[in-house]
């Protein structure tokens, strides 16, 4: 990526520099806050590192402007101990992130990784939406994980057809904005897209529902009814949850299937419907039909197509995405904030509710946060025994950047001891004497050439 480093600290900013282009970032600096603007106006540089006190303009001036200029730029503040509630001013205000001083490079590196990482989900998922051409039907749908490629590679190639489709995925899982992703990428998407759950509506009245009736069919058949099927005609009619549809009501939706007509109760003749059938099942239907439970014969009418939605917990990479998401639909504007150690617990959680639990997680979370735009564990991720994800971690478990921070300043101090002059403990690490001089000053390692 293309960095640009600002802060007035010659020492640190040198070493920084060095760093990060040998880690393959393009890397430029300057020492003043108005010049570090200037630049990010001339040049396209993908992150800003930003002290906070610096002279020209500050860090939060500069942070200001390049919100306003060039909101694309992720911005990172650096900061010092006594300071840490300009940082999170800083975080809502729109920075990504924010280290402390005195940090260890290593520490700035994965913060840049990170990003990295997220912008590259960001460019898959645009670059998702321009090849299936910015259809509409897509755009209720978020995800960069391989597995959901593939699936909109394949909605997008039977969209355009007839066939019935089979959407199979545990609750949650998004099988109903599918089903509107289909109707909406068809060749009749201006025609009605008409909805029904089987699970919603009791067994007695499903079929009046589904097939409509005559006026005097019954004692309360006041008037013609349309049935569902019928107000579907020229469009798509979608069957939701139709694992909980009655045994005698599939007999009478194989009709419809193989006839593409319907029968009103109380009618004299079958009407002709002009449909494509989608239809959605929480359980396996293959299993269902090996119990009896459901008709074979409906089952091959209706998985011509079979298309399956992942469980949250196989999209790799689309939690943090998904998060976005909903900050963005809820967040009525305000740029609410996850803390990197919760996003991390948030892609480890087992998320049986699926896509539908997350979403409801970050509305409850913004809902409780008041006028706190960091968004809290506790107010997104109930505790439930019953999934060891959302358990407490283990204690008395050192961090990993604790210990490589604290085995470095060991070796450090090995190293200087066994040598005479720094110039050659610098040589034996294999790093400039530069270096050794600023992991020294981090560590607190007093200078033993010092007079």
């Amino acid at each position: 990526m293309k960095v640009l480093i600002a802060d007035d600290e010659p020492s640190l900013t040198e070493l920084l520099v060095e760093d990060l282009r040998e880690r393959g970032h393009e890397v430029e600096s300057v020492a003043r806050g108005d010049l570090a603007l200037q630049r990010i106006g001339a040049g396209s540089f993908d992150i800003l590192i930003t002290d906070i006190n610096m002279p020209g303009m500050s860090g939060d001036q500069l942070l200001a402007e390049v919100r306003r200029v060039r909101p694309d730029i992720a911005v990172v503040v650096i900061t010092g101990y006594g300071t840490v509630q300009s940082a999170v001013a800083a975080m809502q205000a729109g920075a990504s992130d924010y280290i402390l001083k005195p940090f260890v490079n290593e520490q700035l590196a994965l913060i840049l990784d990170r990003l990295q990482h997220v912008r590259d989900l960001e460019a898959e998922n645009r670059d998702l939406r321009e090849r299936v051409e910015e259809a509409p039907g897509f755009r209720e749908m978020t995800g960069s994980s391989a597995v959901m490629h593939a699936l909109f590679r394949t909605v997008r190639t039977v969209a355009s057809s007839d066939s019935n489709i089979l959407i199979t995925g545990e609750t949650g899982t998004g099988k109903e904005v599918l089903a509107r992703a289909l109707h909406k990428l068809s060749l009749r998407a201006t025609g009605p897209l008409v909805s029904v759950s089987c699970a919603a509506i009791p067994s007695t009245l499903l079929e009046d529902e589904l097939f409509g009736h005559e006026k005097g069919a019954f004692t309360d058949a006041r008037e013609k009814k349309l049935g569902r099927i019928e107000r579907a005609s020229g469009g798509t009619f979608f069957l939701d949850d139709i694992d909980d549809m009655p045994l005698a009501t599939q007999v009478k939706l194989l009709r419809v299937l193989q006839e593409r007509e319907v029968e009103r109760l109380g009618g004299s003749g079958p009407v002709k419907v002009d449909i494509r059938v989608v239809a959605a099942s929480k359980v396996d239907l293959r299993m269902m039909v090996r119990e009896g439970r459901f008709r074979e014969d409906l089952f091959y009418r209706l998985n011509v197509v079979p298309l399956r939605l992942p469980p949250l917990r196989e999209r790799q990479g689309d939690v943090p995405l998904l998060v976005q998401h909903f900050i963005r639909k809820y967040g009525h504007g305000v740029q609410y904030i996850v803390p990197e150690k919760l996003m991390l617990q948030l892609e480890e959680y087992h998320w049986p509710g699926n896509v539908r639990e997350l979403e409801h997680a970050v509305e409850r979370a913004i809902a409780l946060a008041a006028d706190d735009q960091i968004l809290l564990r506790d107010h997104m991720l109930e505790r439930d025994e019953t999934h060891p994800q959302t358990t407490p971690p283990p204690t008395g478990v050192e961090p990993l950047l604790d210990l490589l921070s604290r085995t470095e300043k060991e070796h450090l101090q090995k190293v200087l001891r066994l040598c005479v002059q720094k110039s050659q403990a610098a040589e034996v690490l294999g790093i400039s004497r530069k270096s050794l001089w600023h992991r020294m000053r981090i560590h607190g390692i007093s200078d033993p050439e010092a007079p």
